[in-house]
């Protein structure tokens, strides 16, 4: 078979194959089984294949010794050894977590802790791969953040950034999930090695094109916890890689990350608020009985908001369920009991965090705090963690802000005065108080309201201690 004229090309997100004979291209794809990857595109009249797909369309065609020509790879190696780098000392869980993904061919995806160190494992596998590295992030803080890193320890390369106005694309570039999605089809055949910080939010249809357009054939993804309500770790997993490693916050306890309790304190309702939660709660209950809702499955939420959007009373029911989320979690015993968290702990740095912005700004109000919310202005964001790194103003409110995206500083006690039921929520915010320092034992406050929902929603928040503390006995 002669196939000298068979090219492989990058064409906008997708991989084109082509040849001067149509008889001879279809021949080459059902004896090389290409067809797992390539389909027939009726109106250029060739074969495509996403982009993801390079490295085993490559292996394939190697495998069955034919020629090709491949202009689809935009990139070379990257000169890492030009400059002598700076020694990285590795934990333990560092560098198992490195030969994990090294032993399934440099594609997969990390599982660490908050504070674990997922960016110097990033490094480390960078330096491994030694190719044109994009690293894709949530926030600009991050990319910031990550510039700072990737500078530091890979000297003399330009590390570019795409994002917040900025578009620099260099062979070390970081880039926000929104501008790698907008310059997908150009940036897709850069790159050698995709790096996918926070990659949970990765499932989200518009984000997968950030892996799916792209040739790289390393891949590593990075989260505090992948598992999402919704099954998209599957996807996760497809587009990167399996979860190669995975470590619990005991199981690199002492050194990396700082013991910790947490500790539940339940309230009262006044009797106002009772009375207002019991008749909220009566509306919102008697409508699910009426429209059938079954919550039982995965799907029970999705079905109320549909019925109580489209049948009578549905308006009504919604409104209720805000109210009596709202009571719960504002309760104003809740804020008697912060006061007394933040006199035990005048000396130690404390995050107070809240599940919306409403209740962070009367917090602040009340106790004259600086707060944190998407609404902050940068310049203000970055004053107010300055003020907090020096010990000026030791305690901050936020309400979902500080979850991921920022680099806080040292904190080592948190009070949630209002959460979700959500494990990756309660996971970060537990990890923004246990970064190790020599003789700390960092300590996560639970205010929750007694016989509310609440009560429902911090045991599934427990699923996570269950997990992670299997071998420490119950929580307090």
């Amino acid at each position: 078979m002669t196939t000298d004229s068979l090219v492989l090309e990058f064409a906008r997100g997708t991989l084109l194959l082509s040849n001067r004979s149509s008889e001879e291209l279809n021949e080459v794809v059902a004896a090389s089984d290409l067809s797992r990857w390539f389909v027939f595109d009726e109106r250029t009249k060739q074969f495509r294949a996403e982009a993801r797909h390079y490295r085993d369309i490559v292996t394939a065609l190697r495998d069955k010794r034919i020629v090709f020509t491949d202009n689809a790879r935009g990139y070379e190696r990257l000169p890492l050894g030009l400059t002598e780098l700076p020694q990285i000392s590795p934990r333990p869980h560092q560098a198992e977590a490195l030969a994990a993904w090294q032993n399934h061919g440099m594609r997969g995806v990390v599982q660490l802790p908050t504070g674990a160190g997922k960016t110097i494992l990033a490094v480390m596998c960078i330096r491994l791969a030694q190719r044109p590295v994009l690293v894709v992030v949530p926030t600009i803080d991050l990319v910031l953040q990550w510039q700072k890193v990737l500078s530091q320890f890979l000297p003399g390369i330009s590390v570019g950034a795409l994002g917040g106005g900025a578009r620099e694309i260099t062979a070390v570039t970081v880039s926000t999930f929104d501008s790698a999605v907008i310059f997908a089809e150009s940036l897709g055949s850069k790159f050698g090695l995709l790096v996918v910080d926070e990659c949970h939010h990765l499932p989200a249809p518009h984000y997968q094109m950030i892996a799916r357009m792209s040739i790289a054939p390393f891949r590593l993804g990075l989260s505090a916890t992948v598992d999402r309500v919704d099954g998209g770790e599957a996807t996760i997993f497809d587009l990167l890689g399996p979860l190669v490693y995975e470590a619990r916050i005991n199981e690199i306890q002492g050194g990396v990350l700082s013991p910790y309790d947490v500790v539940k304190i339940e309230v009262d309702l006044t009797a106002a608020e009772s009375d207002a939660y019991a008749e909220a709660r009566r509306v919102y209950t008697d409508f699910v009985r009426r429209a059938g809702v079954n919550f039982s499955g995965g799907s029970g939420w999705a079905e109320f908001v549909w019925k109580s959007s489209r049948l009578p009373g549905g308006r009504d029911a919604m409104r209720a369920w805000r109210e009596q989320k709202r009571l719960a979690q504002a309760a104003a015993a809740k804020l008697d009991e912060l006061w007394k968290i933040l006199r035990e702990h005048h000396d130690e740095r404390v995050i107070v965090f809240t599940n919306d912005n409403e209740l962070a700004y009367r917090i602040g109000r009340e106790f004259m705090l600086p707060v944190l919310t998407h609404q902050t202005k940068l310049v203000e964001r970055r004053a107010f963690l300055d003020a907090f790194r020096s010990g000026e103003c030791p305690v901050l409110v936020t309400s979902k802000v500080l979850n991921e995206g920022v680099d806080v500083p040292e904190a080592s006690v948190g009070v949630v005065v209002s959460g979700s039921g959500g494990v990756r929520e309660h996971v970060q915010r537990l990890g923004r108080i246990l970064r190790h320092q020599p003789g700390k034992r960092a300590t996560l406050y639970e205010l929750v309201a007694s016989g509310t929902s609440e009560l429902r929603t911090l045991a599934r928040r427990r699923q996570h201690h269950a997990y992670q503390r299997s071998d420490q006995g119950p929580t307090p």
